[in-house]
């Protein structure tokens, strides 16, 4: 019966996105606005060994990576991780892992465009910081979300643009402090403990997760069984790469420093030429940007695919009649973000955010194993990776290790939204088995 619906709730959509514009989503969600900020954080918990958590937590994420490239090559469906679950753990694992995606997704988003307007409200007066912020939020989410209703291909475009521009700042970040480094910068400052692991390993997850959301559109990729795979092996290579040589660009530079550094990568061009500095704060503004764009054009695809199911209002399932993309459910999505970043800062919850996604991830790599099991193929001939098996251990137990490093209070957090989930399920299935057929 799930298998079922996989097909009907892609219905009307229009398979347009390749795999570039695919992997150019992936990367665009992954490199975010935590680039511009981790590598401080990571140097005050780890000190210069911060670039292995990197690599351990690329390794990990690599792992996730490829199951979610066998499960979405064998039900590329709207919804992505959500829908692949579905199919293979019935619809109440389905609608827990969508609302772990899409809540959390939300708050990010929102979280993002508030430190987006921030940023920019800051070349205001003072007394015109208020007004100014709220501006910025309602236009540059409002601004996208007209992109996309415009249809997923012109979604894709605008992503593709703002990965190109964001990556540019890196880019000139790498070239130019490469040759800046020092390795007397390299000594050991701080004495890393089992908690700064910890804390090391949850931001460098933190800053790696994303690809969760771009998969949401997988109802509209050309080709599927091939793009998807090749898309998230582009991604996920290409950000570990980068992230790596940017944290050892900023600890060269830096030295003792970065780990107080309250703009790590700009500071580091400071050293080189004031110019840079202010070309790294621009590259964050539009690394943010770039980020909203791809959570705008991958997270509304879940209300919409929930609506398709039955489980949201019906009306979150429409699409447009011109350019066929689903306009409600982008709206809706918007319009929640909007209200969450015009209400402040959602900093505390990016502990809880990752946990989250941790938990996602465990539950989409057991499907992918289980699908492969089952031998499902909806679209082709499926992925078929080797050592899938090995894949879906390493996925699972570094999620699992990732969630016990969180507090008492963290997990507990993340228990109880799993159980209103299911809560909220079986309420939904009631009142709809109530009503009259």
């Amino acid at each position: 019966m799930a298998l079922v619906r996989e097909n009907q709730r892609d219905i009307g959509l229009v398979r347009a996105v390749g795999p570039w514009a695919f992997a150019a989503s992936i990367v665009s969600m992954i490199v975010g606005a935590g680039i511009f900020a981790v590598p401080a954080a990571l140097a005050a918990c780890v000190g210069p060994y911060a670039p292995l958590a990197f690599l351990a937590c690329g390794f990990a994420i690599g792992a996730v990576a490829i199951c979610f490239a066998e499960g979405g090559s064998r039900v590329p469906t709207s919804g992505g991780v959500y829908g692949v679950i579905e199919a293979a753990f019935g619809p109440l694992a389905g609608y827990v892992s969508g609302t772990l995606l899409w809540v959390c997704c939300v708050l990010a988003s929102g979280a993002v465009a508030a430190a987006l307007a921030d940023v920019a409200a800051t070349l205001f007066p003072q007394s015109l910081i208020g007004p100014v912020r709220g501006a910025i939020i309602v236009g540059v989410i409002g601004g996208i979300a007209l992109v996309n209703i415009g249809g997923v291909a012109r979604g894709a475009r605008l992503v593709s643009a703002t990965t190109t521009l964001k990556l540019a700042p890196l880019a000139i970040f790498i070239l130019a402090g490469a040759s800046a480094i020092h390795s007397s910068n390299f000594v050991l400052t701080v004495q890393p403990d089992a908690p700064g692991f910890g804390r090391a390993l949850i931001l460098a997850v933190f800053a790696l997760v994303g690809m969760e959301t771009s998969l949401c559109a997988s109802g509209e990729v050309v080709q599927p069984n091939r793009t998807i795979p090749r898309a998230l092996a582009i991604a996920m290579l290409s950000t570990t790469i980068l992230y790596v040589a940017i944290q050892v660009i900023a600890q060269g530079i830096l030295g003792s420093s970065l780990a107080t550094s309250k703009a790590p990568l700009a500071d580091a061009m400071a050293h080189i030429h004031p110019a840079l500095r202010a070309v790294m704060l621009a590259g964050t503004a539009l690394s943010m940007f770039g980020w909203l764009g791809s959570d705008i054009l991958g997270s509304p695809r879940q209300l919409f695919a929930f609506a398709r199911d039955g489980l949201l209002p019906r009306v979150l399932g429409q699409l447009h009649p011109r350019s066929h993309a689903p306009y409600v459910a982008i709206l809706c999505y918007s319009t929640i973000a909007i209200v969450l970043a015009l209400t402040g800062s959602f900093a505390e919850l990016v502990v809880l955010s990752t946990l989250a996604i941790a938990a996602l991830y465990i539950a989409g790599c057991t499907a992918s194993w289980e699908l492969a099991r089952r031998g499902v193929a909806l679209s082709g001939t499926p992925l078929n990776f080797r050592f899938l098996g090995a894949a879906t251990v390493i996925g699972i137990s570094s999620m699992l290790a990732l969630i016990a490093l969180g507090s008492r209070q963290e997990i507990i957090g993340l228990a109880t939204l799993i159980g209103l989930s299911i809560l909220l399920y079986r309420i939904q299935a009631r009142i709809a088995l109530a009503k009259p057929h």
